[in-house]
């Protein structure tokens, strides 16, 4: 995968300066279906050792949620860990890993936060505008906003997130009496599409396949 476009800014810079891009970039965030026929769908995951930071990303194809591409960045951590600026520490290990792909996924799906976020500007968000390609954010628990209803145990149950009377995500039951995820949208993709390519991505388990896949190659360590 090959990404030419110049990134708009850098990435080790000030807390308050880091906001400041979240909320500019913020408006460029755009909700539209996802294309039809979706066939290979990556996850992405970071794991963090020390200052240095482990980005993998996992591509599978659809249905059988087979491994096609999988790829790993390692470098020095360049921005501390601050709630709701995940993308600062996480997207210089990302970038460069996503660049080793061999093809361009269809859709990208990241461990954390989308418009669920408090400058509706998560990680999902800022990978899928830089790329300007399809995005989800799937995160295992809530950063703002909460749950409006009640949520049903059966797997596909779904409630609205809500933040300041605004729905930002979905609750997501991927498992019949398992806790829910929380899905949001990165970019170029609608609330409902995204939750449904996720429960067709979970077959078994708790978390959707693709990030399930992406979290265990980031842990990896060098020469396994």
């Amino acid at each position: 995968m090959q990404d030419s476009r110049p990134h708009p800014h850098d990435w080790n810079v000030s807390t308050d300066e880091a906001k400041r891009i979240q909320r500019r970039l913020a408006s460029e965030v755009t909700e539209r279906a996802l294309p039809d026929g979706v066939e290979t769908v990556a996850g992405i995951d970071v794991s963090v050792r020390d200052d240095t930071a482990q980005a993998a990303v996992s591509v599978l194809r659809l249905p059988e949620l087979d491994v096609v591409d999988e790829t790993i960045h390692r470098c020095e951590v360049p921005f501390p860990y601050v709630p709701g600026l995940l993308s600062f520490r996480e997207m210089p290990a990302v970038l460069p890993a996503l660049e080793r792909l061999h093809s361009t996924p269809d859709v990208f799906v990241t461990d954390s936060h989308g418009a669920a976020h408090p400058r509706r500007f998560g990680l999902a968000c800022h990978l899928g505008v830089l790329l300007d390609a399809p995005a989800i954010g799937v995160a295992k628990s809530i950063l703002v906003g909460a749950p409006q209803g009640e949520l049903g145990s059966e797997k596909g149950s779904r409630v609205p997130l809500v933040d300041d009377g605004e729905t930002v995500g979905t609750v997501l039951r991927t498992r019949t009496d398992v806790n829910p995820v929380y899905v949001s949208v990165g970019h170029r993709c609608t609330l409902d599409g995204a939750a449904d390519l996720m429960l067709d991505c979970s077959p078994r388990y708790k978390i959707p396949e693709p990030t399930r896949q992406a979290h265990k190659l980031s842990r990896k360590t060098e020469g396994e």
